[in-house]
């Protein structure tokens, strides 16, 4: 771990997104120098699936030895920023630094991707990152060593990181083209550089899309605070660079990482954009890489309308019997089409094309994940991320697929 050197004492931080994950833990390395840390986040109520709050994570960064404002802040509203901004310069008496945290991700492709996604991810990470800078700039230009920190990767133009996902590619490159274009701007004046992390990080957006398991083949939040903490300290001549954690702290005199590792020893997930190989992160996403299954399977799944009584007397012991399975294996040894029909009637399941028309999804995987999916140990997204399923139609109607799947095959 990179030893704080109390630098930071007394500088104003102004954080999107840093009720938790990788926010708050920049915001809290910061805290532990006695920073100021302008909480700027949307989530002020406790939310059912995410941890903490902009007042929660103010009591913790307090604790460390910091001074916190939390502010309801939705990037994509001018006036809301605005107001965060000038709360940050009445309290604390200017900005220092600028940590554009907050993004959105929607790994789907061209054609399953709504537009209220598309519009959400450029809203928060390219347009939301513009405009927290332009509203920062004119503090930022006051202070002695400010700086922009944008958590975004190198523009890596290899097709591999756009073919799957277009849309979240180009909302997050836009954020990059924002250091790129800032940096030269306002060189002299402002760092301004991105951060990105060389593995897979544990945040609850990664265990949402992962699933279980998939925190063991992460990183902890700490050496992006980490890395982060040593790219502030950098004079303003520092700038223009597109960081990698490990990078930075090597460094630094960094050469043990296991310390940042959630299970030490264990091999590791590479994070997007990233491709002296890019196959090896769809080798090594979900399970390492590992395909015990031969089975090959096309699943076939009507849209539901379905109340949890109702899904619950769907009969998928015709298809599946979790009493069988051993592992990962999977029952029947014929690959082909399987259907699930969370539409008509009472619903229904089977081997087979649907009896009653054309499906709204056809998901292509093998055997193997196609029973991991349905004991909840691989989430589509996570598997479409890594190649192993493909997708025909609705990815949001797949996604909910899999919760209704896990919910059924538990009454098992």
């Amino acid at each position: 771990m990179l030893p704080n050197t109390g630098k930071l004492a007394g500088r104003t931080l102004f954080i999107t997104g840093a009720s938790r994950g990788i926010g708050k833990a920049i915001a809290l390395k910061a805290a532990r120098d006695g920073a100021n840390v302008v909480i700027a986040a949307k989530t002020a109520q406790p939310h059912p699936k995410l941890p903490g709050t902009i007042y929660t994570a103010a009591e913790e960064i307090q604790a460390a030895g910091g001074k916190a404002l939390p502010c309801v802040v939705d990037i994509r509203d001018e006036n809301q920023i605005s107001n965060a901004v000038e709360q940050a310069v009445k309290k604390f008496g200017g900005i220092d630094i600028l940590i554009n945290n907050a993004s959105a991700i929607n790994l789907t492709g061209t054609v399953e991707t709504p537009m209220k996604k598309v519009d959400l991810m450029l809203g928060i990470n390219l347009r939301g990152t513009y405009l927290t800078s332009k509203l920062c700039i004119p503090y930022l230009l006051k202070s002695k060593n400010p700086h922009i920190l944008n958590l975004s990767p190198p523009l890596n133009l290899n097709p591999v990181w756009f073919k799957n996902h277009t849309a979240y590619t180009m909302a997050k490159y836009g954020m990059s083209m924002c250091v790129l274009g800032m940096a030269e701007e306002f060189r002299g004046s402002i760092a301004v550089n991105a951060l990105w992390p060389k593995t897979a990080i544990q945040t609850a957006a990664m265990d949402m899309l992962g699933g279980s398991g998939i925190s063991k083949q992460c990183r902890k939040v700490d050496i992006i605070a980490d890395a982060a903490y040593s790219i502030l300290n950098k004079p303003t001549t520092y700038t223009g660079n597109f960081t990698i954690d490990e990078d930075i702290l090597r460094a630094e005199g960094i050469s043990d990482f296991d310390t940042y590792a959630v299970v030490p020893g264990h091999p590791l997930l590479p994070d997007f954009f990233l491709d002296s190989d890019p196959e090896e992160v769809k080798k090594q996403m979900v399970d390492e890489g590992e395909n015990r299954g031969k089975l090959s399977l096309i699943v076939t799944v009507n849209n539901q309308d379905k109340s949890d009584s109702d899904l619950e007397r769907i009969p998928l012991r015709r298809m599946v019997s979790l009493n069988s399975m051993n592992g990962a294996q999977a029952v029947g040894d014929d690959a082909g089409v399987w259907y699930i029909d969370l539409k008509n009637g009472p619903g229904s399941a089977g081997f087979g094309e649907p009896p009653n028309g054309e499906a709204d999804v056809i998901m292509t995987l093998d055997g193997v994940d196609f029973i991991k999916m349905f004991k909840g140990q691989l989430k589509p997204t996570m598997a479409f991320m890594s190649g192993k399923l493909k997708i025909k139609g609705d990815m949001t109607l797949a996604i909910k697929m899999e919760k209704m799947m896990t919910m059924m095959t538990s009454k098992l």
